[in-house]
């Protein structure tokens, strides 16, 4: 029988310290596959860049439009889109900055210093640079040249619509009138035009061939270069 005091045999030893060894390094790699996290490609912030950068163009645009109504509509989308990822979006004027917040950090709409364990979850875009201005300029003038040529041979009926879909085009998404997706489409059909453009009954009952009109239309403008 082998003592309680006795040395254990040396494979043993060498066994426990080739186990040590082992855990050190699992628990090494895991420090540093986090360390890597978060100064390499992975964002140390929960909400996707994607999020982030729809976020900064929904919240140019409604500093862009001087239309009360589509500026609120574009805050609430913008709203909308990050507290799906539990963020808040803030303004911080003083340095003219969109900045957004877990959601966890807010109360009454208030950031708790209290709550905040780490800053580099929150986001931060400067709104001072230039943005997409040149490209939404350059989308805006294209579209409002379809409307007007769609003016210029069609009914006005159809140049009512190409005016609306021109500017939802410009303002919403800063693509071209014939870039639109049939998902887009059917936004600016069941959404947008009702309620923001004044249509008369027989522009709704035409909007489908005012449609196809706009995109025939815009097939002979030239149209903006690829960015």
């Amino acid at each position: 029988m082998t003592r309680t005091n006795d040395e254990p045999p040396e494979w043993a030893k060498e066994r426990a310290r080739e186990v040590m060894a082992a855990e050190a390094d699992a628990a090494g790699d895991e420090e540093n596959d986090a360390e890597s996290g978060a100064a390499g490609g992975e964002r140390v912030p929960d909400v996707p860049v994607e999020v982030v950068d729809e976020a900064e163009r929904l919240t140019r645009l409604a500093r862009r439009t001087e239309d009360d109504a589509a500026a609120a509509f574009y805050r609430e989308r913008r709203d909308e889109l990050v507290a799906g990822h539990d963020y808040v979006p803030r303004l911080r004027e003083d340095d003219d900055t969109l900045v957004l917040y877990p959601d966890e950090w807010m109360a009454d709409g208030t950031v708790q210093l209290d709550r905040i364990e780490t800053t580099d979850r929150a986001v931060e875009v400067s709104l001072s640079g230039p943005g997409d201005a040149d490209r939404y300029d350059e989308i805006a003038a294209y579209n409002e040249a379809v409307a007007d040529a769609v003016a210029d041979a069609h009914a006005e009926t159809h140049a009512d619509t190409a005016r609306s879909f021109a500017a939802f085009m410009s303002n919403h998404y800063v693509r071209a009138v014939d870039d639109a997706t049939p998902e887009v489409r059917e936004e600016f059909r069941e959404e947008y035009l009702p309620r923001n453009g004044w249509p008369s009954d027989e522009q709704l009952d035409a909007v489908e061939e005012s449609l196809a009109v706009i995109e025939a239309v815009a097939a002979e403008v030239d149209g903006p270069e690829e960015s």
